[in-house]
């Protein structure tokens, strides 16, 4: 328990942003998984919507400094790698 009003505060705003955080990183979490299931359809329509969804989620994410930017980088290529692999694969 905070023992000063400052405490006190930090410990409020740190229960927000957690909430917060947690919600964003959910969402992303969720967008990437569809991006994934729809890879295995044989639209590459839907194959490209769901991959800008996923990318255009992780890159607000790491505007917001819940995932680093590097890392949303990253995790975006390999996406956009396994689109364009599943996008040749249906062709």
């Amino acid at each position: 328990m905070a023992n000063t009003k400052s405490a006190a505060k930090r410990a409020r705003q740190s229960t927000k942003r957690n909430a917060r955080n947690k919600a964003i990183t959910s969402g992303v979490r969720n967008q990437i998984r569809k991006a994934r299931e729809v890879m295995t359809t044989k639209d590459p329509a839907k194959i490209d919507d769901e991959l800008r969804k996923a990318t255009r989620a992780l890159d607000k994410a790491a505007s917001k400094g819940i995932v680093h930017k590097r890392n949303a980088s990253r995790r975006a290529s390999r996406l956009a790698l396994a689109a364009n692999a599943a996008k040749a694969v249906k062709a």
